[in-house]
């Protein structure tokens, strides 16, 4: 068996790579209508600020101030935004830009209601699971380049009828085979 397992099935293993991440986003975003309301999100960014360093303080309330005067808005947005977020990455529709905005959106989520993960303390240990996800997206990004179009993907589809969808589908060689 030349190049090994992972070799051998790497057209399914970024398919599920990329589907497993969207399942994870796509109940995240619903978990947050199910289980959250537009007040306790407005805690949430609270709670994030809470025992972190001085010099973080107008981050923290940069973002209380904004949340606060418009709770409702921001609670969907970001509920909206995860759904749609995983909806396109199991399907593989539009994957740069859902990468790239995949990824700052987890950078947001780590910095305000993760708190960077802190607060930091002897006792911590874990910095937070935004900070994570955007280190996936990232490997999502370099799949895509080197590796090129997912045959699994609405994306190629899309592509072999509208030429210029590549520029909001694909990282690199959008015309290498798709694999």
């Amino acid at each position: 068996m030349a190049g090994g397992f992972v070799y051998n099935n790497r057209i399914y293993l970024k398919t599920g790579i990329r589907v497993v991440f969207g399942v994870i986003w796509l109940i995240d975003g619903t978990f947050k209508f199910l289980f959250n309301n537009p007040q306790t999100f407005t805690q949430m960014i609270q709670a994030g600020g809470a025992g972190q360093p001085a010099f973080f303080a107008p981050w923290f309330n940069f973002w209380f101030v904004t949340v606060s005067q418009s709770s409702q808005f921001w609670f969907y947005l970001i509920g909206v935004s995860e759904t749609l977020l995983g909806l396109a990455l199991i399907f593989g529709f539009m994957k740069k830009l859902a990468y790239s905005l995949g990824m700052l959106l987890s950078l947001l989520i780590w910095s305000v209601p993760e708190g960077f993960g802190g607060p930091y303390g002897p006792s911590s240990t874990d910095i937070g699971t935004g900070i994570m996800y955007a280190v996936v997206f990232v490997a999502l990004i370099l799949i895509n380049a080197e590796f090129g179009p997912s045959r699994y993907a609405l994306d190629t589809w899309i592509e072999k009828r509208i030429k210029w969808w590549h520029k909001i589908a694909e990282f690199g060689d959008y015309k290498a085979k798709a694999k």
